[in-house]
């Protein structure tokens, strides 16, 4: 049993240590607060030199992130766009605001990742775009999403919200398709409470993608002295970052390598345990993983996950709902908090409600991690919360 009086909670924002510091600076040094200031500048240039990425603009969230790619795609009533059912449900409900109608794709059989087989079949005349979400930063087969983009005109949009520091065959995800879009929500890797980015690889889209950024104007043209006056110019909303925020993203930024380091020993030590490799444990204490399979213990044939990723998430995968719950009730008397993750989109009640018939599917794959999967804890300082 685990002896520590305090429950040991899904998910603690961790603090790599210059946080408040930069955030300081940010008040007293640099004097702004609104976004688009010194540290904002400083997060999108490291993600462009280190990944390689194409024009990056800090947003408020993930979620602002997808709504300024619809914008930028100019998606309209009457169009669809392709999206897996097992996601978040900002990953539809970007373009389900501008209109468009959802073609859902079911999961892959062996792990809960969109099955890039199933999309071309979902591609009509009325696609405008196909968002590849890289479920716990596991990437998609970005070479058959991006041929099939291609093959067709369609923009392809990547979901990297969990996927800082992942990669597909040696390049970095966010970096395949048109845009991208990313989350520093406290629940990822990296954070700084709320935040997003999004990613414009288009270089078509970035100036466009800048107007959107400061509400729909070229301010930002005339903070660079590069116009007299700023002006109205196309749709837009509130989607800067503020400074503070990003100070305190940057410090996470300058310690990615040790976090991601951390969390890989982590997910290691999870997958070693299940496995029966107890002798590879490395830093969850042994206590800890005991009331973890005690409370497995009768509940059937339990998988785990075996695609790492960048070490967001680790999951078990149960028979059935029935044992999962039961198995999160278990993990709650033991004072540790486990989650389930994702409903299936497509039977949600707001597709039942606007979208016709014709747009519903079976999609079991997705309905059966929805109900069957277990996140476990997994983050920065999670072994000292069981000593």
């Amino acid at each position: 049993m685990i002896t520590n009086p305090h429950p040991i909670p899904f998910n603690q924002p961790f603090l790599a240590g210059k946080e408040f510091e930069y955030m300081e600076s940010a008040i007293r040094k640099e004097k702004k607060l609104s976004g688009n200031g010194h540290f904002t500048r400083l997060c999108q240039q490291f993600f462009e030199e280190k990944y390689g990425f194409g024009k990056c603009f800090l947003s408020t969230s993930c979620t602002d992130a997808l709504e300024m790619a619809a914008l930028l795609l100019d998606i309209q009533p009457g169009d669809e766009v392709i999206i897996p059912s097992y996601t978040f449900v900002s990953s539809a409900n970007s373009f389900a605001l501008r209109g468009a109608k959802i073609r859902f794709v079911d999961s892959k059989s062996d792990f809960p990742g969109m099955d890039e087989s199933k999309v071309e079949a979902l591609i009509n005349e009325r696609t405008k775009a196909i968002v590849a979400v890289h479920y716990g930063g596991v990437p998609c087969a970005m070479d058959i999403l991006q041929n099939l983009s291609k093959k067709h005109g369609i923009p392809l949009i990547e979901d990297a919200a969990q996927a800082i520091d992942s990669f597909f065959e040696g390049k970095a995800l966010g970096s395949f398709g048109d845009l991208a879009a990313f989350s520093f929500h406290e629940t990822k890797n990296i954070h700084c409470g709320e935040g997003g980015m999004l990613v414009v690889n288009n270089p078509n889209l970035v100036k466009r993608a800048e107007v959107i950024w400061e509400k729909g104007t070229d301010r930002a043209a005339l903070f660079r002295g590069e116009i007299d006056k700023y002006g109205w110019k196309d749709l837009g909303s509130s989607f800067l970052l503020s400074e503070l925020q990003a100070a305190y993203l940057f410090a996470q930024l300058e310690n990615l390598k040790i976090i991601q380091f951390r969390r890989k020993m982590i997910w290691e030590d999870y997958a070693a345990w299940f496995s029966g490799r107890q002798d590879q444990i490395q830093v969850l204490p042994i206590p800890y993983l005991k009331s973890l399979e005690d409370s497995i213990k009768d509940l059937g044939k339990v998988e785990t996950q075996t695609q790492p990723g960048n070490h967001h998430v680790f999951y078990l995968l149960f028979e059935t709902l029935e044992y999962r719950q039961e198995c999160i009730r278990r993990l709650k008397e033991k004072g540790i908090l486990a989650v389930f993750h994702y409903q299936s989109l497509h039977k949600s009640e707001y597709i039942q409600k606007h979208q016709p018939e014709e747009y519903f599917r079976d999609l079991p794959n997705s309905d059966r991690f929805t109900d069957c999967l277990l996140r476990l804890p997994l983050f920065y300082e999670l072994p000292d919360l069981t000593k």
